[in-house]
Formats: C-alpha cells, structure tokens, sequence
C-alpha cells in the first residue's frame, strides 16, 4: 500500500487479545510493505559490508603495483557506493510508508471505536488519556513497525558477514563470529527495567496531558474563582514527576548505549591485536587485515539497527497493551434484533416513570445537576457507567432502545449535553450534518435566536464577504461566548431534526430575553416532534407541554409550571429557590460577559 491510497476503505479486524497480538496483526497486514522495505534494506547493509572488500583490493593492488586491478577495485567501491546510497534512500521511503500506513490503521479503529461508542468512551476512559493512546501510543507502535524490517536486514546483514569473514579468513573470522551474537544480545537483560520505567513514563505523561486539557477546558470558570495558581501548581507537580520518570528511563538508556559502545570496542581492540599478531607471523596478509578491519567496524551499522528495535519494543509494546484496553471497549449488547422502520411514539423510562409523550415539549426538573445530565443520557440509550446502573431500557414507542442497532438509535435519538462541542470549521461545515433534511440551517438559527451571532461573526471576519455561513469557528468555538456556543450547538441540534430530542440545560448561558425567544422557537420548531429539556428556568419551563419533577430518581410530580409552582412546595423549592410562602418568578438572569459580541 502507498500513502496516497490512505486512509483504508476497511482498518480490518484487529486482534486485541494481546499487547503483542495486536503488534503481529498489523505485521501481517503490512506484509507487502515489509517486504518491500526488507529489500531495500538488505540491498543497503549488503552494499556496506561490501565495501570492505573492494577496500581490500585496492590496498592489495596498490602494494602489488597492478594498475588494471586498481581500476577494478575502484569500480567495485563507487558500485557499492552508489548501491548504499540507492539502497538508504529506498528503505527511508519505505520505513516511512510503513510507519504512516499503521499509524493511519491505528487511528481509524480508535476514530471507529470512538464513534461507536460515542460519550460513553470518556466515562471508562479519561480524556488525556485518550489524547495520549491517539497519538504517542501510535507514534511508538508505528516506530516498531518501521523499525521491523532494518531489523531483519541487520541479521541477515551480520549473518553474512560472520559467514564471509570465517569462510575468508577463517582464524579472525570465528573471533567475530563468536562475539557479534554476544554484542546484538548484550542489552536485553537491561530492558525489562527499561521498558518498565518507560511504562511508568507513559503513565505519568499521560495524567499530565488529561490535567493539562481540563485545565484549559475549564479556564474560563478557573479565572472566574481564581483557581488558576491552584491549577497550575498541579499541573507543575505533575510535569515535574514526568521529567523525573523521563530521566529515569533515559539513564537505562545511557547504560544499555553504553555497552553497544565499549563491547563492540574491546571486540575491535582484540581484533587489531590479534590480527597484528598474525599478520607479523605471515598468516594474514595485510590487505586481508584491512578487509577484516574495515568488516567488523561496519558491524556497527546493522547493530545500531539491533539496538533500536529493542528500544522500540521496549516503548510499543505497553503502547500496544494501552491500545488493546481502548480497542476492547464495547457497548452493552443485548443480542435482541433491531425493529424494522423507524421507531417513533412516547419515550418513557421504566426505572425513573418518566414519559414523554410524542410530538411534545416535556421539561424535566432535577435538584441536582449531575442528576438531570445522568437521566439524560440514559434516556437517550446510553450505555450504563457501571454495574450498579438499572438494566431496564428506556422505551420508544413500546420497543426497547437496546434493541435497536446503534445507527437506529443515534437517528432516533439526541441528547444534547452540557457543554456541546463546537468543531473548528466554517459555520456553514458545523450545519453539514447527518438529518431528515426537513429543518434548514436558516430555520434553526432562527429559532435558537442566532441573529445576533451572526451578526458578530460576518463583522469579525470580513474575509468571509459578509456571509456569516463562510466565517470560521475556531476549536471549540472558543473565539464565542458561552450563550453564543450554546446558540450555536442548539442550532445544530434542530437541523439534525430526530425523532426525540433531549436537551440538557441548552440556556443557562443567555438571559432571560434570548431565553424567552429560544424556548417559543424551540416549541414552534419541534411541534411535531417528542422534546425533552432538563432546566430549572421558569422561562423554559412555561413554554413545555408539561413538567415532569424527579426526586430522589423517580417521578414525584407531573403537571403545568404554574400548577406546579402553585400547588408542589418541592417544585417551588428547586424553581424559584424558595422553601415556602408565596410562589415568587426568579429575576431576570444576566447575560454572560460577551454574550453580545464575536
């Protein structure tokens, strides 16, 4: 495979058994690839283990005085010369194509498992974690790939050589063939601790990159609270255990380089010594001397390449390990077979009793945060975030969420967090989504009362011509204000246009003006649709159909706002933050800092 036919059509099925398991699984997928750099390779370390030999012959023909053998000799040296620089250049492109061709395999599975199992990835696995498994994980395992076929050139390369020099000069040759096994093997007693520390490296790294991401996830709150120096303290301790670990591991390294450079020294200090011995008692000429000389100083090139698969198993095989442990992840199956057509009708939740009636707008009052975003994603058909969960499926239209195959239910079914996502991109490109194609852009971003960030966006980048569809959105939307992303991210909800939406808190960042004109748009759009909204706003909660109060994880109270309000001291508690006496409106919210501006 060459790298302009990546990415692959299928990443293929890999063999997640095993750390190593997954290493000879994508060896075999890469089969042509390692062949074809194999042979680069042994034409590279063949051309320079050939080169003492036409040294040989020439410090030969010079003490003969043969002008035509001299010719010869020089011509065998520039042909190897040209074979080496051939062979090099070759291999480098072949390695590389190696190298890119797994990390491109690699990534693919981890994009494929992530879509598969969508928010769920990050509640089993931390999301610095993953950043590090996604990209120094591959670097490494991608390394020992390419690192792979030098390798087996570098054997076959030495074998060749102790074999030449044995059958050439048998009584320096056997010295070497003796102790070059001895110099490939010399590390890899050391490397178990090696890879160990290197493992613990990892480790560490990998708490560093998670802290580091949320801290800047959360900047704008830790400026809010000060918490900044708190933060950065942490963040500091923790580099600091990384660079700890980093020369930990690298003073195995200086020793294990160590020994690749004084063995191979005393090997050449004992070869220069016995062969000055032999050469002044005539056994040896000196043309041979040379020959073997200049040999056993090239072994050091192929032994060089002995030494860095080492080190790369050394670091890819707890990469591997690491990628295994993200590829093995699953959603919960329950083996059922998925309906025929599209499922439609009242969603309900058999464990909570909450029920939301087709083609309605129902609010969902929770006391607790972290509550209402749980409820969410379980009426949505997320996968439990452990084993204590309820097994119970959410219910639409009477057929289990479970039941439906993965696309089915992700067409059927969309929860809106928090805190959505805005991918960098034009604005136009963030409305380029899967959706029933019923719902424009236009039609969105006016009812989620996007005008004015529109507005914002075409003045803040007039190399878009005026159009706010051209502007560009940078990572996370991160150039917006937090009402303006929300905006945004409810936009892009409703052209997806589902069957059943759920939203969880999509106006906690807008006031009350922009609030009241996003729930009547939210309403008008999604009227024959089922909308379910997880809020504490009296603004949003008049607008829904009914209102659904959940205490202590089941249904205390369903009703109309103003009835509930009136009538459930409970619901006038977590409403308007009153524990009795005459039901009160809470004040008008204030707009977040920049909410008016790009």
């Amino acid at each position: 495979m060459q790298i302009r036919d990546l990415p692959n059509l299928d990443p293929g099925d890999p063999d997640i058994r095993s750390g190593p398991r997954l290493l000879l699984w994508l060896g075999r997928h890469q089969v042509g690839g390692q062949l074809n750099s194999l042979f680069w390779g042994l034409v590279n370390q063949l051309s320079v283990a050939a080169l003492p030999i036409g040294v040989g012959l020439t410090v030969q023909a010079v003490v003969d005085g043969s002008e035509s053998r001299l010719l010869y000799a020089a011509g065998l040296v520039a042909l190897t010369g040209a074979c080496v620089a051939l062979g090099d250049v070759m291999l480098h492109r072949a390695t590389m194509t190696n190298w890119i061709t797994a990390a491109i395999r690699l990534q693919q599975l981890l994009a494929r498992r992530t879509a598969e199992l969508g928010s769920t990835l990050t509640r089993r696995v931390a999301a610095g974690e993953l950043v590090a498994v996604s990209s120094a994980d591959v670097e490494k395992v991608g390394w020992f790939v390419e690192a792979l076929s030098r390798f087996t050139a570098a054997v076959i390369a030495l074998i060749a050589i102790c074999t030449g020099l044995v059958l050439y000069q048998p009584a320096l040759g056997t010295v070497i063939a003796i102790a070059v096994p001895v110099l490939a093997v010399s590390a890899l007693p050391l490397l178990p601790v090696t890879t160990r520390r290197a493992d613990t490296q990892r480790e560490k790294a990998g708490y560093a990159t998670e802290l580091a991401a949320d801290t800047v996830a959360g900047l704008r709150v830790l400026r809010g609270i000060g918490g900044e120096e708190l933060f950065l303290g942490r963040y500091r301790a923790a580099s600091q255990e990384v660079r700890g670990a980093a020369v930990h591991t690298a003073r195995m390294w200086s020793v294990i380089s160590s020994i690749q450079v004084i063995l191979p020294g005393l090997l050449m200090l004992i070869v220069v010594g016995y062969g000055a011995k032999l050469a002044l008692d005539g056994a040896i000429a000196p043309a041979e001397l040379i020959t073997v000389y200049s040999s056993v100083l090239l072994t050091a090139h192929p032994l060089r390449s002995i030494a860095e698969i080492t080190m790369a198993y050394s670091y890819s095989k707890p990469s591997a390990r690491r990628l295994v442990r993200v590829l093995a992840l699953r959603r919960p199956d329950t083996g059922a077979k998925a309906p025929h057509g599209r499922p439609g009708g009242d969603l309900y939740d058999p464990v909570t009793g909450i029920l939301a009636p087709a083609g309605r707008l129902t609010a969902v009052v929770c006391g607790d945060p972290d509550t209402a975003g749980a409820l969410a994603e379980r009426l949505g058909g997320h996968a439990p975030a452990g084993p204590g969960d309820a097994p119970a499926s959410v219910l639409l239209g009477g057929v289990p969420l479970d039941e439906l195959s993965l696309d089915g239910a992700r067409t059927a079914v969309l929860v809106q967090d928090k805190e959505p996502v805005l991918l960098s991109g034009t604005l136009e490109e963030l409305f380029d989504i899967p959706s029933s194609g019923k719902v424009s852009a236009a039609q969105a971003l006016e009812a989620a009362r996007c005008d004015d960030v529109l507005g914002a966006l075409a003045r803040a980048f007039p190399a878009a011509g005026g159009d706010p569809m051209a502007t560009r959105l940078t990572e996370r939307g991160r150039s917006l204000s937090g009402g303006q992303r929300q905006r945004l991210a409810l936009a892009r909800s409703l052209v997806c246009d589902p069957e059943v939406l759920i939203l969880d808190e999509p106006t906690s960042a807008v006031d009350s003006h922009t609030e009241s004109g996003m729930a009547q748009g939210l309403k008008r759009l999604r009227a024959d649709r089922t909308t379910v909204v997880f809020a504490t706003s009296p603004l949003l909660l008049d607008a829904a159909d009914q209102v659904v109060l959940v205490t202590g994880d089941k249904v205390a109270a369903v009703g109309a706002h103003r009835d509930l309000v009136r009538t459930d001291a409970r619901y006038r508690a977590v409403v308007t933050r009153e524990t009795g006496g005459a039901p009160s409106q809470r004040p008008p919210a204030a707009p977040e800092h920049g909410e008016n501006s790009a």
